[in-house]
């Protein structure tokens, strides 16, 4: 059983997919799973990619359950942030997604995180944000002001029932145009924004970028942007006449939704109200939404100016998987303070974990054993709202068991379907040269009764990077790799 944490309910709950389809004549599952991405006016911090890192350990995990999962995750392509940057270098808009868009994918793949089966890109999507725009002004959810298109938020009787806003906390009529506010000061918010200077109204030297709308010139908001790419991808859209159209095989309700616990408001409370105020249908069934990460116990910031980058950690010698590695020990709702000492705690455990792995018998391709109990242990663990830390337990328990190698070595390659840490690409350690005639010439010592001379032997193999354990069944060897840091 698969129970995860639903942040609309507040709650750990069964999952239970939405569609459940036919195929080759039995009934399965398939899970609609939309992950708000990167806004790319800057390179990501770690602290977004703890969240990447949750998410996709919640895919590995729909997966690992023989669930089918279509993942769909938005690149932000057009927002305040991104203009604000164009205007400062005083460059196309564009240029500046292109440039951080290319260094996302190049982080996400040192990470080990699978990619989605789609990305789509805000600004491709114009067509299914006004049409959801147009439903909204129809219905009268949404009212032109004179600065863009805003949605009525006291029109829509559930607003705030994802992030737990009370109603009566609305000043009626107040408006904000900022995509990002708190919810001290949460009212109206902007689907459809005008152009902010004159001489963008009139088409020239446009110091921000629009596209024409029945309604007006000008670009969409952050928040309509997700609820329009979402939709289209994996739920209903609109057609030319306002009539609901289903999108493939999902359709109607999207399975789950992801982010950082920073979108709850306003960003996912925002795509609630205008999907639902538009459909009339619940938007999506499970909300899961990753806590902070912090430094020095403050959150992780580009705003605080207090964050690393995947670069500032390859720079200080650890690999991106070592830091993989740091993020599976906490649960995704709690917080996880970072420091160094942390990182290369993580980086030794990683090291500690291949150096056992690469002593151990091959796993081979045929007459699969496995540990059985493990498995089951492992499953149960990240069957319970992803309870990674318990997961990396079972994990260690494994390896440190007294088990024949060959069937560890098996279920390490189970686990780490979930795990993601590339525990398969580890090669076979080799025997420095010499070192096996050591160890047999220290065996027949042992057998003479010459233990000082095989203490001897034991310390130069040590040297040499091999370490010897006398045990009852007899001596046991393995090749240490001395490399605290991982670094490739």
């Amino acid at each position: 059983m698969l129970k995860l944490y639903n942040f609309l309910t507040r709650q750990v709950e069964e999952f239970k997919p939405f569609d459940k389809l036919r195929a080759n004549g039995r009934f399965s599952y398939e899970v609609g799973l939309y992950t708000c991405g990167p806004t790319v006016y800057d390179y990501v911090h770690i602290g977004n990619w703890r969240t990447f890192v949750f998410e996709d350990i919640l895919k590995r995990v729909l997966k690992f359950n023989d669930y089918k999962v279509k993942h769909v995750m938005n690149v932000t392509d057009i927002d305040d942030k991104i203009i604000k940057r164009a205007n400062a270098e005083k460059v196309e808009f564009r240029e500046i997604t292109n440039r951080y868009e290319k260094a996302f994918f190049e982080d996400l793949e040192k990470l080990n995180i699978l990619k989605a089966d789609k990305y789509p890109r805000a600004t491709d999507y114009f067509t299914s944000m006004i049409r959801i725009i147009e439903v909204l002004l129809k219905k009268g959810t949404a009212y032109k002001g004179d600065d863009g298109i805003y949605f009525a938020v006291d029109k829509f009787k559930d607003y705030g029932k994802l992030s737990g806003l009370e109603k009566r906390q609305l000043k009626k009529g107040a408006r904000v145009n900022d995509d990002l506010y708190d919810k001290e000061n949460w009212s109206d918010f902007a689907l459809w924004k005008f152009p902010s200077t004159r001489s963008a109204r009139s088409g020239q030297a446009l110091k921000e970028p629009s596209w024409e709308a029945p309604f007006g010139r000008g670009r969409p908001g952050w928040h309509i942007e997700c609820s329009a790419m979402s939709m289209a991808e994996l739920g209903e859209t609109f057609d030319p006449f306002g009539k609901l159209r289903v999108n493939g095989e999902h359709g109607r309700t999207i399975d789950i939704h992801t982010g950082g616990v920073d979108l709850l408001f306003p960003h996912h409370e925002n795509e609630i109200a205008q999907s639902e105020g538009a459909t009339g249908k619940k938007f999506v069934n499970y909300w899961m939404e990753g806590e902070h990460l912090l430094v020095d116990g403050e959150k992780m910031s580009k705003s605080l100016n207090n964050f690393y980058r995947l670069d500032d950690v390859e720079k200080k010698g650890f690999e991106p998987l070592a830091l993989r590695y740091l993020f599976l020990t906490a649960h995704y709702r709690s917080k996880l303070n970072f420091t160094w000492k942390s990182l290369e705690a993580a980086a030794n455990a990683l090291n500690n974990l291949r150096e056992e792995i690469s002593n151990w018998e091959d796993p081979g391709k045929s007459g699969w054993i496995g540990c059985a109990g493990f498995e089951n242990n492992f499953k149960e663990a990240i069957g319970d709202d992803l309870n990674m830390p318990r997961a990396l337990a079972v994990m260690w328990d494994l390896v440190k068991s007294d088990l024949p190698t060959k069937p560890k070595h098996q279920s390490i390659f189970i686990m780490d379907r979930v795990l993601g840490l590339g525990l398969d690409q580890i090669k076979p350690a080799k025997l420095p040269e010499g070192a096996k005639q050591m160890i047999e010439e220290r065996e027949e010592l042992r057998r003479e009764g010459k233990f000082g001379e095989s203490d001897r032997l034991r310390k130069e193999l040590l040297e040499m990077g091999v370490a010897v354990e006398d045990t009852p069944q007899g001596s046991k060897w393995k090749v240490l790799k001395i490399n605290p840091k991982i670094k490739k």
